[in-house]
């Protein structure tokens, strides 16, 4: 019987695996999967309560004794409802194993199957990983992250400015820049954004006139060891137009430098002429003016 609960989980998840201690579970996106857990005795009569880590922790399914989520139990998350059963028949047998339906990207996580009242306390833990599954035009499953999408943004007096979009990937992914010689290129900080437990990455880098007009923009999943990249060929004409724009800039910045001193000597030049030609002109003036008469009562004191 546990043999082929176990068949029957692999033939669900797509791969079981051990980590630390702990089963790792994988599974595509939309399908469903069995989390498992199960003890040597009887579960029937006993209380084990599946919860998942989190922010906070997330109610998935509580059995008491016969009751449950599903049957009259409340506070279950609403991320869970409707969506998770249990396996009657097994019971007892031991298995207190789970099956979640249809599942999400959100799902992904650690899941802890607690038995608080057996042997002072037991817990198992699985971590479920929910991969999504992306599609190129002829249909083929092209990984756990589309291709990024590459475009030519702007020319600027910088260079030309690329940008690399990745939409929905998860798990987050890594975006690097690089040339056809596999040099990686400085970039700007990626704007990352997070919805629906998929990410949203833009990654912006400006190239210039080099010995490559070929640019990659590889995206990389170290946890899955998955990588995929688009390539974009920049025209040579783009560098030109942007070399010819900072050249001409430059031209006329260089002739305003080397005219502003020389005008500035002559402006100096002009002001020393007339101000020579001003002390001139008052000295002359003085020189031309008659010399005032003796005062009368100077010549009567020689009487």
């Amino acid at each position: 019987m546990v043999l082929f609960l176990w068949i029957f989980v692999l033939s669900l998840t797509g791969f079981v695996a051990k980590s630390n201690g702990s089963e790792v579970i994988g599974v595509s996106e939309g399908s469903d999967v069995i989390l498992p857990c199960s003890i040597k005795e009887s579960v029937v009569q006993q209380l084990f309560d599946w919860r998942k880590d989190g922010e906070k922790m997330k109610e998935v399914f509580m059995y008491n004794a016969g009751l449950h989520y599903n049957n009259g139990l409340r506070d279950q998350d609403d991320q869970f409802r409707g969506r998770v059963s249990h396996f009657p028949d097994q019971m007892k047998f031991g298995n207190a194993s789970i099956r979640i339906n249809n599942t999400k990207i959100t799902d992904s996580g650690d899941y802890t199957c607690d038995f608080p009242h057996i042997n002072g306390g037991m817990t198992f833990n699985i971590s479920l990983f929910v991969d999504p599954v992306f599609k190129d035009r002829s249909g083929e499953i092209s990984g756990s992250v589309p291709k990024p999408s590459v475009t030519i943004f702007d020319v600027t007096d910088s260079g030309v400015q690329l940008k690399c979009e990745v939409q929905g990937a998860f798990p987050k992914p890594e975006l690097r820049w690089k040339d056809s010689d596999g040099n990686i290129l400085d970039a700007e900080e990626a704007e990352i954004s997070e919805r629906d437990g998929r990410y949203h990455i833009t990654l912006q880098t400006t190239v210039t006139s080099t010995t490559t007009t070929s640019f990659q923009c590889v995206v990389q999943q170290k946890d899955l060891n998955h990588e995929t990249a688009s390539t974009i060929t920049v025209s040579e004409k783009l560098f030109v137009s942007s070399c010819s724009k900072v050249t001409t800039e430059g031209v006329l910045i260089g002739i305003g430098l080397g005219v502003l001193p020389t005008a500035f000597a002559a402006l100096l030049l002009a002001f020393k002429f007339i101000r020579i030609s001003w002390i001139r002109g008052t000295k002359k003036n003085k020189e031309d003016e008659p010399e005032p008469m003796k005062s009368l009562r100077s010549d009567n004191s020689n009487i």
